[in-house]
């Protein structure tokens, strides 16, 4: 048993070298050679073979591995250490958030000591995420609902996510900038001229990352009507599930007419405050880097131009989405969301009241 053990040690690429060659001592040393025939073989000291020789013998496969090093001793103790980490999640009075320095200086201890301690902990004061709970009373439901079908799609049917990315602007720069060069980013001057917005209204199929897009000027009811009708043609009587957000055109009344005539499509709502939970958002995501990152455009001609280009080059590589969290990773979001909403109560806006002059009268 222990002979199989050492030599998986030694065929395994991901075995240190030392503990490699440790085992190679004692397995040549089973078979009966001497401690000269395995250091010629090796080609190492003989007092290197007698000492590991020794340590199998006296610890087994324990005897193997390097006994822990006292080290220099540290130069400040724990309660240094825990003094750092306890103020640094405190909030400083003269500063939005603590720096190395300001924290050094605020406890008297050396930069290189501070910025230890917090590599240490894994303490990262110069970074925030950001969060947003959803108040929308039927957050687990709604989330669930769209996890499933982006987990296991309805049979003979197509998921898709619909949204719009409004306020695409077309941007000019005033100075002509320098091309990208060896040793050298490409540049460009930071004033810019606008000239104009526009509105991409997209598609996303989940099975094959296929995109539908319409460029308009503006995001109105009508144009978002218009786009469904070419999406509900790309499609020909297929059913289609259709993963949207909360905007006014998604749920007004001509949006309740349109889903009438169309009785093959359903819409599946997000989540209020919840975008992430539909997977459009990583095809804007890729957009905004791949494309408009660095776009200079002099009209909005030529940022509409770009934007169907880009949209037929994607869907010749594009690819599947993905979504890799079930119902059991979403627990946590789910119970912290409800203990949010038993704590923070969503307060009912009041409707006022249109009072007639006749009624006003004393």
């Amino acid at each position: 048993m222990t002979d199989t053990v050492l030599r998986d040690l030694v065929r395994s690429p991901s075995t240190p070298q030392a503990l490699a060659l440790r085992s190679q001592i004692v397995l040549a040393a089973s078979e009966g050679r001497s401690n000269q025939e395995i250091a010629a073989r090796l080609r190492i000291p003989e007092v290197t073979v007698g000492k590991w020789r020794r340590a199998f013998a006296s610890s087994g496969m324990d005897g193997l591995h390097d006994a822990p090093r006292s080290g220099r001793p540290p130069k400040h103790s724990d309660e240094v250490w825990q003094r750092i980490k306890t103020r640094v999640c405190e909030q400083p009075k003269a500063y939005s958030r603590w720096s190395v320095r300001t924290l050094a200086r605020d406890l008297g201890l050396p930069p290189s000591t501070v910025h230890e301690a917090l590599v240490s902990a894994r303490l990262q004061p110069h970074r925030v995420r950001t969060f947003t709970f959803s108040p929308d009373p039927e957050f687990e439901a709604k989330l669930l609902d769209i996890v499933g079908l982006y987990l296991h799609p309805p049979e003979n049917a197509i998921v898709l996510c619909v949204d719009e990315k409004s306020g695409i602007q077309a941007l000019d720069r005033t100075q002509p900038g320098l091309p990208l060069r060896a040793k050298r980013p490409r540049t460009w001057t930071n004033e810019y001229v606008r000239h104009g917005t526009q509105a991409l209204l997209a598609a996303l199929e989940i099975a094959t990352g296929r995109v539908i897009g319409h460029v308009k000027d503006r995001r109105t009811s009508k144009n978002f009507l218009r786009f469904m009708n070419d999406v509900v043609a790309a499609f020909p009587n297929r059913d289609l599930h259709i993963i949207l957000d909360n905007l006014n055109i998604h749920k007004n009344t001509a949006a309740q007419r349109w889903l009438k005539r169309h009785p093959l499509v359903q819409f599946h709502h997000t989540l209020t405050h919840a975008s992430w939970a539909n997977l459009i958002e990583c095809f804007f995501s890729i957009l905004g880097k791949q494309g408009l990152s660095q776009r200079v455009d002099r009209s909005k001609k030529s940022l509409r131009g770009f934007l169907l280009e880009y949209l037929t080059a994607y869907n010749e590589t594009s690819g599947p989405f993905t979504w890799t969290k079930g119902p059991e990773q979403l627990q946590g979001i789910i119970e912290a969301t409800k203990a949010y909403q038993e704590a923070h109560p969503r307060k009912r806006r009041r409707r006022r009241r249109k009072h007639v002059a006749n009624n006003i009268k004393h």
